[in-house]
């Protein structure tokens, strides 16, 4: 087929031409016109050492004579090139900032190679003296960048501790000394092991002592060991690799221990771990460090651990479903937290605050208490302690009409039978002679918890331990009880 010469130009490239022709023609007229536009080009050999620099980019970095700079190091020159970069690795840098002095330029930088294929050099452009001309991606980028660090903002809000140890209200000799011993744990960046029965305070308490220490910038992660699936625990806790398993994200997860990493890991219900991921968390907290699911590598961590527990772990540790070294492990600095019923001195301010707290977050006025309502109170053993104390006035204040609780709309949601105000009002006047002795209800209640206290160490044939789980309280109290009641195992 023959050629007319309208399928010329002036450089003789041929419609149609080979690629080789094409590279010959081309490349030479891509090197000029980038070298004509661009702010300064300049080019380095094998060694990173300076063979050519045009005379716009001498007079940019201010150097006089261009000549003066060949055979000198890049970095000599350029001290924020990466052009030696491009020349040890073969890849070029397509675009970039690089700093010279109070100014930044807009760079490109690409591998020079010999027609062989042979790594020769390197070629740096400065396409913009300015990122103005950037302006489009940059006004982009630093959109991203803003939205990256509001959610980083709201996700460390999220991750912050609320509680302080003034916030366990009471100031009875248990309450004064749990605080106490809350004040003293969060100096000492030890493992915490909370016991107490459920209700009491636990995860306010550790979120207090995270609040006093020297963690307290760092994350306050908190786990419910309990509420976890037990086939999820482990990716939970310590994180996954990509593909650890069948449905595992591909990008892997990191674990809660990670999340954690500079604070403080509150790991609540820790008598429900698994028993074969306890060795693992014993390692975690010895060597403090992590190593994912489905993963060979082992990440470092600065974790303190909290944990906490309403059950008996020596119990659990005697019957082999607790191992014994992960609890001395735990058990470093043990910090009991009282019941409800053994603090009732504390009941009058946990009320006020409770009831405020509530009438905040209802929008409602503020409730108040009257004596009788109080002292009922005051008389009830409060087996969910202050979780149930508080569910309690929440659904009086809702069936309230007034603007004060009165005994007589507290006792139908306590079940107490004794109480029966109605009756009491309907009944006819009796005379002197007719009149019936009534039972004080403390003394009925004392009664009535002597005879629960005898009825469980009978059937528990005298083994306190088991008695106290039976009732629903700590030995500590059974403990106090007996003693109040002037009870022992013999007598029974």
């Amino acid at each position: 087929m023959a050629i007319s010469r309208d399928d010329l130009d002036q450089h003789g490239l041929i419609i149609g031409v080979s690629p080789e022709r094409f590279r010959a023609v081309a490349m030479p007229l891509l090197f000029d016109h980038l070298n004509a536009q661009c702010e300064g080009t300049i080019a380095v050999n094998r060694q990173a050492r300076i063979v050519w620099i045009n005379d716009k980019y001498a007079e940019k970095v201010g150097i006089r004579d261009p000549r003066s700079a060949l055979g000198k190091e890049i970095e000599e020159v350029l001290p924020a090139s990466r052009l030696r970069e491009v020349v040890e690795s073969g890849q070029p840098s397509m675009l970039d900032l690089m700093a010279f002095g109070s100014e930044h330029f807009v760079v490109t930088r690409i591998p020079l190679r010999d027609e062989d294929g042979t790594l020769v050099g390197a070629l740096g452009f400065v396409l913009f003296d300015r990122a103005r001309h950037l302006k489009p991606l940059m006004a982009k980028y630093n959109s991203l960048q803003t939205q990256l660090a509001a959610a980083q903002h709201e996700l460390a809000k999220a991750r912050r501790a609320r509680y302080t140890i003034a916030g366990f209200i009471g100031s009875s000799v248990l309450a004064s000394e749990v605080k106490r011993q809350a004040r003293r744990a969060a100096q000492l960046d030890a493992t915490v092991l909370l016991r107490g029965e459920t209700g009491t305070g636990k995860e306010l308490l550790a979120q207090g002592i995270h609040n006093l220490s020297p963690r307290a910038n760092g994350p306050f992660v908190a786990v419910n060991v309990a509420a976890i699936p037990e086939t999820l625990v482990e990716a939970e806790l310590f994180g996954t690799a990509p593909g650890a398993f069948t449905g595992a994200d591909r990008k892997g997860r990191i674990g809660k221990f990670e999340v954690a990493n500079g604070g403080t890991l509150f790991l609540d219900e820790i008598g429900d771990l698994p028993l074969a991921l306890q060795a693992k968390l014993l390692r975690v907290l010895q060597e403090q460090e992590v190593e994912p699911l489905g993963s060979n590598q082992v990440k470092p961590l600065n974790v303190r651990v909290i944990a906490a527990t309403h059950i008996d772990l020596e119990a659990r540790v005697a019957a082999g479903q607790f191992r014994d070294d992960l609890y001395y492990r735990l058990n470093v600095l043990p910090l009991t937290v009282p019941p409800l019923r053994d603090r009732c001195a504390d009941i009058p301010a946990l009320v006020e605050h409770l009831l405020d707290d509530i009438a905040n977050r209802s929008g409602q006025a503020p409730m108040e208490l009257s004596a009788d309502a109080l002292a009922l109170l005051c008389q009830q053993p409060w087996r969910g302690n202050v979780r149930e104390l508080r569910n309690v006035l929440e659904r009086a204040q809702l069936g309230a009409e007034g603007s004060v609780l009165e005994a007589a709309q507290l006792a139908p949601l306590l079940a107490v039978a004794e109480f029966v105000p109605s009756a009491l009002v309907a009944a006819p006047a009796l005379s002197t002679a007719d009149a019936v002795a009534v039972t004080p209800l403390t003394d009925t209640l004392a009664q009535a918890e002597r005879q629960a206290l005898q009825q469980a160490l009978t059937v528990c044939q005298g083994n306190r331990r088991r008695a106290a789980v039976e009732l629903g309280i700590s030995r500590a109290s059974l403990y106090s009880k007996l003693q109040q009641h002037g009870l022992s195992v013999r007598e029974l």
